[in-house]
């Protein structure tokens, strides 16, 4: 288990933790909470050995394997498929070692380390490696790309399926939803919930901690507390010791206040003055019950549209998509001011696509696009914050888009994005992702928009301000079309859900609850997709049965293979077998196990890619 005893913890000369006591029991789900910088990501340093307590103790078995997300990655020539296949360090030091005996001719290692890989399923390396890249959106050609033709948020997915691959005790995730999209997310979640390891999460995902953890460890005020169940019993449970907090807080205030009466009063009394002695010392000693703030840093609200027009925009007949790229076609749609709409689909679909349509950012190749003339669209989407000045304040980017505003006006409303003091002063180079955000948003809202088009608005964003701007888009007069990950946001903000899907936009007649069973029936079925009008249906169709045959082909392979593997193991199961008379038979079982293995991972391996394939031309 992690022990935490009499744990104080500083990061130059802030106190993150003091004289903290708690333990995290072996196969635990652990969610850490917390305002941002009150030491979540200190804890997983203290944790992984990067930083020592001050004062106490941490303990943790000296023989786990502890796996975490690298933040920095160096980009090489290395293919992704290996580069995740390296989270599992054993299993690279047998393949070397297994190497070496194999050039001396070693044959007691050679089958030591056959024996290892099978305890291990180190046959099995690969297959496993290529499941957790599909569960996290790469394709099977992104399989074989090297690591430096990849971007940013893929190369942290790739990082993310290397500490995956590793086969922990302990595994701490720090924000890992936020370069995932909803399939990718809900993929995650399930894994997380069938790992058997201990985990530590940071996240501000509410549904995904919901789903995920058991036990929550919130930090306030340089202290530990841990919660029983999930996220929302967590909330629950705080908000009832807050509120009798204050209900002490209050009774004690009152007491004070009755103290302090008697003690001016009868203080300058020689017959009382000994009793208001007393109380002066009991008031002294009274341990001030600090009252419950939980208040948000985070106050603002979209001021109502300068303009409504009764129809948004209209679409007819709709084509796009990027140079002589298809994504989506035959679209019909339209949006009347208040409508909400959540954006659902796999990864890749083409949600960002169509938001991107609808921002004027991509052209229609065919149908047309009718926009009001008093359309107002405020867009969120990652390149947004990549394009802000970075060596500007956040001061002088409010003034650049309102030269009207005065110094006060600005610093009182990005005060209510929790920009404040010499704050608004500070380059926008040195902002967090989360702060940049913030400071989109701001820019965003104060445009006062009557359609906001925002994909993945919450990603850096903290559970504090995703609750400010859900609560703010609550109270917009506008429409709303969102793409998010976070289901809190999107069962919160949106009435409708609609399907991007086969090149598609459909109304989805389901809740959001419902979509995990639709993605996985979706990615379990093989279907064509969609004919394009460059397309040849009858090939797409002759290809589709010939892939199809060609999996059956090797199911039946592997059943062979699986046959082969029962015997070799009854085999083997026999203690006999290791007797020295029985050496011979012995190393001959386990180089037909090791032979087996090898051939059964290859075939799972094929049947996974033709699988894959199968699906992607589904999508």
């Amino acid at each position: 288990m992690l022990n935490f005893s009499d744990l104080s913890l500083r990061r130059s000369t802030t106190l993150l933790f003091e004289a903290v006591d708690f333990k995290v029991y072996p196969g635990q789900k652990v969610g850490i909470t917390g305002a941002n910088g009150c030491g979540k990501s200190s804890l997983f340093a203290l944790i992984r050995g990067e930083l020592s307590a001050d004062q106490g103790q941490f303990f943790m078995p000296q023989e786990w394997s502890v796996a975490a997300v690298e933040q920095e990655t160096h980009l090489s020539s290395r293919i992704a498929l290996e580069y995740v296949i390296d989270g599992d360090q054993e299993l690279r030091q047998i393949e070397t070692r297994l190497a070496q005996a194999e050039i001396e001719a070693d044959a007691s290692m050679i089958a030591g380390c056959h024996e290892r890989l099978q305890e291990i399923d180190g046959y099995q390396a690969r297959s496993r490696a290529a499941r957790l890249l599909a569960g996290l959106g790469f394709g099977e050609a992104d399989h074989q790309r090297p690591l430096n033709s990849f971007s940013g948020g893929w190369i942290m997915r790739l990082n993310l399926a290397r500490a995956l691959m590793c086969r922990s005790d302990l595994l701490l995730l720090d924000e890992p939803t936020n370069h995932l999209d909803l399939d990718a997310v809900i993929w995650l979640e399930q894994w997380l919930k069938r790992y058997p390891g201990t985990l530590l999460l940071i996240s501000h995902d509410r549904d995904f901690l919901d789903a995920v953890v058991n036990v929550v460890a919130h930090i306030e005020n340089q202290h530990i507390k841990l919660y029983r169940g999930n996220y929302s019993a967590f909330e629950i449970q705080r908000a009832e010791r807050l509120a009798q907090q204050q209900a002490a807080h209050q009774k004690q205030q009152q007491s004070i206040a009755h103290m302090q009466r008697y003690i001016e009063r009868f203080r300058a009394k020689a017959t009382k003055a000994r009793q208001a002695q007393s109380r002066i010392k009991a008031l002294e000693k009274m341990q001030i019950i600090a009252p419950a703030h939980i208040d948000s840093p985070f106050h603002f609200e979209f001021r109502a549209p300068r303009a409504m027009p009764t129809s948004l925009l209209k679409l007819d007949q709709v084509a796009t998509g990027y140079g002589d790229k298809t994504v989506l076609q035959n679209i019909e749609f339209s949006l009347i001011p208040g409508e909400r709409i959540g954006l659902l689909g796999l990864n890749g679909a083409g949600k960002s696509t169509f938001i991107k349509l609808l921002a004027n950012e991509l052209q229609p190749f065919e149908g047309t696009v009718t926009r009001a003339k008093d359309l107002q669209v405020g867009y969120f989407a990652q390149h947004q914050v990549e394009q802000l000045d970075l060596e500007a304040h956040a001061l002088l980017t409010m003034q650049r888009l309102d030269s009207k505003l005065s110094e006060r006006e600005i610093r009182s409303y990005l005060g209510g994005f929790n920009f404040r003091g010499d704050k608004v002063l500070q380059a926008v180079k040195t902002f967090s992702g989360g702060q940049k955000a913030r400071l989109v948003l701001a820019l965003l809202i104060w445009r006062r928009p009557n359609l906001l088009l925002l994909d993945e608005p919450t990603n850096h964003l903290d559970l504090e301000m995703r609750l400010a701007l859900n609560q703010a888009l609550q109270g917009f007069e506008g429409s709303v079309i969102l793409v998010s990950h976070d289901r809190h946001l999107l069962r919160s903000v949106c009435d409708d859900l609609w399907l991007v899907d086969d090149g598609m936009l459909q109304h989805f007649d389901q809740d959001l609850d419902h979509y995990p069973s639709w993605l996985a029936q979706r990615k379990s079925r093989g279907q064509i997709a969609p004919v394009t009008a460059t397309g040849n249906p009858k090939r797409a169709r002759r290809q589709h049965k010939a892939q199809l045959n060609q999996l059956n082909r090797i199911e039946k392979n592997i059943a062979k293979l699986c046959a082969v593997k029962e015997s070799l193991e009854q085999e083997l199961g026999d203690s006999s077998i290791y007797d020295a008379a029985n050496r011979a038979t012995l190393n001959a079982n386990l180089a037909a196990q090791a032979e087996n293995s090898k051939l059964l991972a290859q075939a799972e391996e094929e049947w996974l890619q033709l699988s894959e394939s199968i699906e992607q031309q589904a999508n």
